[in-house]
């Protein structure tokens, strides 16, 4: 059975040239879905009848007009039948490439996210961190399980993504895949580049993002108190595993290092600044910004602690990091034994340098950003919290002031 397909010829008035004349258009409906563009003529307001779609008179002007609009007419009837005489799926963006004789080459969006993904792999430890090039991975197999389900196909014309697309994505991430919100609309922003890809390269007319807004919602980042900090440092250990993961994690609770960053950090990056303290000197692997951080006399302790190890020297390495995975599973375990009914993480080591450690202790939030490598305020401001008693604390001067 035939797709629903209906034309409309039309004019803009709104648009007319100097010459009081307008460009005609054609929109093709297929099942709901159109397309309108321009046939390349032209004609005076006063002269198309709206109600036959076309052009009044028997002038030559008026004559090889609807005479374009008849074979227009009939090319997209025969386009369609064809279709369906192959037996082919096809779109209205299909019959109208036809029909402009466009590149019957379809650009397919899995293919292009492929050979993005590619070009991000070869340029790992360069323009890109592996982590992003893993975030573009997991992206790409979200999408194609998407197109799987939804329309039961291993790909799709990049063509066919539209608004619906989208949001049907973005549902699908968020119940199929359980993502919560953020996640779901890093995942689209993500995808929203491949999209740019091909609207940059003409294989899309227009981009299916334009009406899309996804806002990320402000999250409550959880860190460590003072107490509980100490509760983990004073916990006796007797597994050496453990004690490790305690040893990395207390560490980055007083420099503020991410995973990626402790888990590189060398020799090299640990060098004497301009005041003959020690400092960690080190770029970070997410954005490739300068990370300059005295080091406290704890997280010392635990450089020294560390300094004799076979293992690290041939590596060049000042901590035995494990995997993420197992960090992150460990410092659970530690959490359990010091009794902090928190959702422990690694990476809460960093909120709890910008918040208990710098912040509440009277570090100016411009350094404790500069601290973390963060290239603007804002992103500082997500991690900071003042504290209660620091606010309680920098107002005893002043009540002190006013008895």
């Amino acid at each position: 059975m035939s797709l629903a397909l209906s034309l409309l010829f039309y004019i803009k008035k709104s648009k007319v040239d100097r010459n009081g004349k307008t460009n005609i258009y054609l929109r093709i409906t297929l099942n709901g879905r159109r397309t309108e563009f321009s046939v390349h003529r032209k004609i005076r307001i006063d002269w198309w009848n709206s109600r036959t779609q076309l052009a009044m008179g028997n002038s030559p002007d008026s004559q090889n007009i609807n005479q374009h609009l008849s074979i227009l007419r009939n090319k997209v009837y025969s386009i369609q039948q064809n279709f369906e005489r192959e037996n082919e799926t096809y779109t209205v963006a299909d019959i109208r490439d036809v029909l402009l004789s466009k590149d019957k080459t379809k650009k397919m969006l899995l293919e292009i996210f492929q050979e993005h993904n590619d070009e991000v792999d070869s340029l790992i430890g360069k323009d890109f961190a592996a982590g992003t090039a893993e975030r573009y991975r997991t992206c790409k197999k979200h999408v194609a399980d998407f197109v799987k389900q939804k329309y039961k196909k291993n790909d799709i014309p990049v063509q066919d993504v539209d608004h619906k697309f989208i949001t049907g994505l973005e549902y699908y991430l968020k119940t199929t895949r359980k993502c919560a919100h953020n996640s779901a609309i890093k995942y689209i922003t993500n995808f929203k580049k491949i999209i740019r890809i091909a609207h940059a390269n003409d294989w899309i007319d227009k981009d299916p993002f334009l009406h899309w807004k996804g806002k990320l919602k402000i999250v409550e980042r959880e860190f460590l108190t003072e107490e509980e900090i100490q509760e983990i440092i004073e916990l006796e250990l007797r597994i050496e595993r453990l004690d490790q993961v305690r040893d990395i994690f207390i560490f980055c609770c007083f420099t503020g290092l991410a995973y990626a960053d402790v888990k590189k950090l060398n020799r090299g990056d640990i060098s004497k600044g301009a005041d003959s303290e020690e400092w960690v000197k080190t770029k970070r692997s997410k954005t490739d910004t300068r990370s300059n951080i005295p080091i406290l006399p704890i997280a010392k302790t635990i450089i020294e602690k560390y300094k004799d190890n076979e293992l690290l020297k041939e590596k060049d390495l000042v901590l035995p990091v494990l995997s993420n995975q197992k960090m992150n599973a460990y410092i659970k375990e530690i959490a359990n034994l010091a009794g902090i009914n928190k959702n422990l993480t690694f990476h809460l080591a960093r909120h709890t340098f910008a918040t208990t450690v710098t912040l509440t202790n009277g570090v100016p939030i411009e350094s404790v950003s500069k601290m973390l490598g963060h290239t603007n305020l804002k992103t500082t401001q997500h991690y900071a919290k003042i504290l209660d008693m620091k606010v309680s604390n920098d107002m005893k001067i002043l009540r002190d002031k006013f008895k």
